[in-house]
């Protein structure tokens, strides 16, 4: 089985994803137009870089040719993939031994160039892509004074597991 700090880091991806699009449905889509198309925008280019990646770990074609989409989702169709994606990887995860994380998979980018990584640089991958954009889509909504999720492993932890609040 997959370490657990692998299973814990994409149970927190799954659920501040979820955060940052319910915090995305606060931007008024009418005052703040641009910056909720860029916010989706930004959370489906995750989303669809989550699917690429899941297509290299399953040495499967994924589809795209692109890292984001032509057409921006509406945001129910978007958190209805994400969590769809999320599951997948939250299971996938849980089911992997480290021989089969150290397997390393060749690849090509949507760009046409070729590369490689194992399964385990690609999990840490899709984690730390995630979390970048998500700061980026931090940024507009602190601009837009609405209430961005903390996205920190180390709350996360906490708030599923209180108890590591206490006193040692």
């Amino acid at each position: 089985m997959a370490s657990s700090l692998l299973g814990s880091l994409f149970r927190h991806k799954a659920v501040i994803g979820e955060e940052f699009l319910a915090a995305v449905d606060k931007i008024d889509a009418i005052a703040h137009a641009a910056e909720r198309q860029a916010a989706i925008r930004l959370m489906n280019h995750i989303h669809v870089v989550d699917r690429i990646f899941a297509g290299h770990l399953r040495c499967e074609p994924h589809g795209f040719d692109a890292t984001n989409t032509a057409n921006t989702p509406s945001l129910g169709e978007l958190r209805n993939a994400v969590l769809v994606s999320d599951r997948w990887y939250v299971e996938h995860v849980d089911g992997l031994t480290p021989a089969v994380l150290a397997e390393r998979i060749a690849f090509t980018f949507t760009d046409g160039l070729h590369g490689s990584m194992s399964r385990e640089e690609m999990l840490a991958h899709v984690i730390s892509h995630g979390s970048y954009h998500r700061g980026a889509v931090g940024g507009i909504l602190l601009k837009l004074s609405v209430a961005a999720p903390r996205d920190l492993f180390i709350a996360y932890l906490h708030r599923i597991e209180p108890e590591r609040r206490a006193a040692v």
